[in-house]
């Protein structure tokens, strides 16, 4: 007795101590910041933390964060008790409007709204969150717009739902809210299983899950989207993926008190248990499901935990105990349920245990309401649900046997019709995409003709280009044989280089099957060697280009190959007088797409000022007009021989 006293005394301590850290950790008037905004700021906090809030609300002076304990007090209360939700809901909304705070009104409508919703006053709630839409800013709008969501999907408007959750999406990633992009992927993954569309909704679970996490913070929501991901999982048929994520949610809402999420997770778990035909632990989960549903004193939750607990007896064969649960669910659920969904669910399993049971008439009343809520929710073909279900009632009613085995000869017949015309559908659709594809191939070969065609005349184009030009140049040779004055001899071997060098880039073009490129690293040791030949300098000039292969438009390549020519005849005729050997060096690389650098430098005596006078001044003149064409820059350097750096940008022009 003694003992049992002092352990009792111990975890009252324990319970104190720990009551007064939490509320420090939520609340401290002295700080800058009195209030860690729970779920948001902090989760440092057990089961009491809204008593906590309760206990310090009457203490909070300013108004912004009484306003925003009491909003936090009346949301999460109605995952406990919806009528007490209301209530704190109906004094924040006097308050902010005593005060003329239009935006906290706003807000405490969206919590309003949320509440109604769960107390099945649909139209009401609708209105509520309409009405605030004009009060919020911006960053409360996807929370406004998830619970109309909510509004919609409660009504079996699944399609407008989707609407609402996809705006909630845009908005949060506008404001890049990654909580609300979160709260919308959890709509939709709820949405898409509605459907029966599960990898979908498996897909947006998990994304909603990993933005949670991101977050770091374990709330009503992301306890929700645990609970979505596991129900996803069990319609795949990947019950340990299931089980998973169910413990995981049972473990967040037992710790916070989410009574609603409670529910539904047992109401899922009923499910899983009764999939695996563990009856006994699906008996037990539905009991837990409609103790929350209970606790809560929520409808919604109370009509959907029957039904669970109605379809786990189904499967196990006790009709009559099915039969009293469902009815149960469809009584709480009244004529203004609304969910048509949930409610199609009950009616159908409803009359699977009539059926189950050998009551047939009840059984085919019951598929007639399932049809026509189905039709509400999926626009589904009732009447030749409503016409199966009527055949087989007769049937069992009639035990005529020749009738049911008319009733399958000729739903095998429709079925041999069926795929008759299915298959002659396929071959049409696969004879005209095999005309298509002829069509588009006899195109192909005909622009791989013409391709040919335009490739060959740009190489013929090429080729009697630097025929031509190979013409002039001989001509100028024939020519300069026939002057005796060396100057001019002189000017007639660069005009020949010049058109030579010239001469080459259209040679290249052809030999290549790229008639727009030149490969310059190549085209620069044929120039360089012709030049050196031209002055019979091949033996005492080492001459090396110091490049990787770059392939550069033609446009660009006839101005650097004149542009060498000059600085190969220029070097040849001043930097190594008296037969003196030598080298040169020529590089050009680019840093980017269109930036190019061309080096060219010589170990010869370098720029000599007396010798300007030497030449006529023409090279340099075409060498500054070429970079100019370019538009670059030079950059010259006297150490150890001449040195010129050219750099420029290069951009062909349309």
């Amino acid at each position: 007795m003694v003992k049992n006293l002092k352990k009792q005394l111990i975890c009252t301590i324990i319970t104190i101590f720990s009551t007064l850290f939490s509320y420090a950790q939520i609340i401290d008037l002295n700080r800058e910041n009195p209030y860690k905004k729970v779920f948001v700021d902090t989760d440092n906090f057990g089961a009491s933390y809204l008593d906590i809030l309760e206990v310090a609300l009457p203490k909070i002076k300013t108004d912004s964060i009484k306003f925003s304990v009491l909003n936090d007090l009346a949301y999460y209360w109605h995952t406990r008790n919806l009528n007490k939700a209301l209530s704190l809901t109906i004094q924040g909304l006097k308050i902010t409007k005593q005060k003329k705070d239009t935006l906290w009104h706003g807000k405490f409508q969206i919590t309003q709204g949320a509440i109604l919703l769960r107390m099945e006053k649909l139209d009401s709630a609708f209105f509520v969150l309409q009405e605030a839409k004009s009060k919020v800013r911006k960053q409360d709008l996807p929370k406004l717009n998830t619970e109309l969501g909510y509004v919609f999907e409660r009504r079996g408007l699944i399609g407008k739902a989707a609407d609402y959750a996809l705006e909630s999406l845009r908005l949060g990633e506008e404001l890049q809210d990654k909580r609300a992009i979160a709260m919308a992927y959890s709509d939709l993954s709820n949405l898409f299983w509605k459907q029966s569309k599960f990898d979908k909704g498996l897909e947006y679970g998990l994304k909603s899950v990993a933005l949670f996490e991101e977050v770091g913070i374990n709330d009503l929501d992301y306890d929700f989207t645990l609970y979505v991901v596991g129900n996803n999982y069990l319609a795949l048929k990947k019950e340990e993926e299931a089980l998973k994520y169910y413990k995981h949610a049972i473990a967040i809402g037992e710790r916070y008190g989410f009574y609603n999420n409670l529910s539904d997770i047992y109401i899922s778990l009923t499910d899983l248990n009764a999939y695996l035909n563990e009856f006994e632990q699906a008996a037990l989960a539905g009991e837990n499901a409609i103790k929350y549903a209970n606790l809560l004193d929520n409808n919604f939750m109370l009509m959907r935990a029957w039904l669970s607990l109605g379809n786990a007896q189904n499967l196990e064969g006790k009709y009559l105990s099915a039969i009293e649960s469902l009815q149960n669910s469809i009584r709480i659920a009244t004529v203004d349920f609304g969910d048509n969904y949930y409610l199609s669910q009950a009616y159908n399993s409803l009359g699977r245990a009539h059926a189950g049971n050998h009551d047939y008439q009840e059984a085919y009343a019951a598929f007639a309401q399932y049809d026509l809520l189905q039709s509400k929710v999926f626009t589904a073909e009732a009447d030749e649900r409503i016409s199966q279900l009527q055949t087989k009632f007769e049937v069992a009613q009639k035990e005529n046997t020749i009738k049911l085995q008319e009733t399958e000869i000729k739903k095998q017949k429709l079925r041999e019709t069926l795929i008759f015309v299915i298959s002659v559908m396929l071959f049409i659709v696969l004879s005209l995409i095999y005309f298509a594809y002829q069509n588009i191939r006899k195109k192909r070969i005909l622009l791989q003709q013409q391709n040919k065609e335009k490739e060959f005349l740009l190489k013929e184009i090429h080729h009697r280009v630097k025929n031509n030009l190979e013409i002039v140049s001989s001509l100028l040779a024939l020519q300069s044989a026939q002057i005796t004055d060396e100057k001019m001899v002189s000017l007639m071997l660069h005009s020949q280089n010049r058109v030579h060098s010239m001469s080459m880039i259209h040679q290249k073009l052809y030999q290549r099957n790229n008639l727009s490129k030149v490969e310059m690293k190549d085209y620069f040791v044929n120039l360089s060697q012709y030049v050196l030949d031209s002055f019979g300098n091949d033996n005492r000039i080492s001459l090396k280009v110091d490049m990787e292969p770059l392939e550069v438009d033609i446009d660009m390549a006839i101005p650097l190959g004149l542009i060498v020519n000059e600085l190969l005849t220029n070097t040849m005729k001043y930097a190594f007088p008296n037969n003196k050997k030598g080298e040169i060096l020529i590089n050009l690389s680019n840093s980017n797409k269109n930036d190019y650098s061309l080096n060219f430098k010589d170990n010869g005596i370098g720029f000599v000022d007396n010798k300007a006078s030497e030449g006529t001044g023409f090279g340099t003149q075409l060498i500054n007009l070429l970079v100019s064409q370019l538009g670059g820059f030079i950059k010259k350097n006297n150490e150890n021989g001449a040195s010129i750096s050219i750099q420029f940008s290069f951009e062909k022009t349309a």
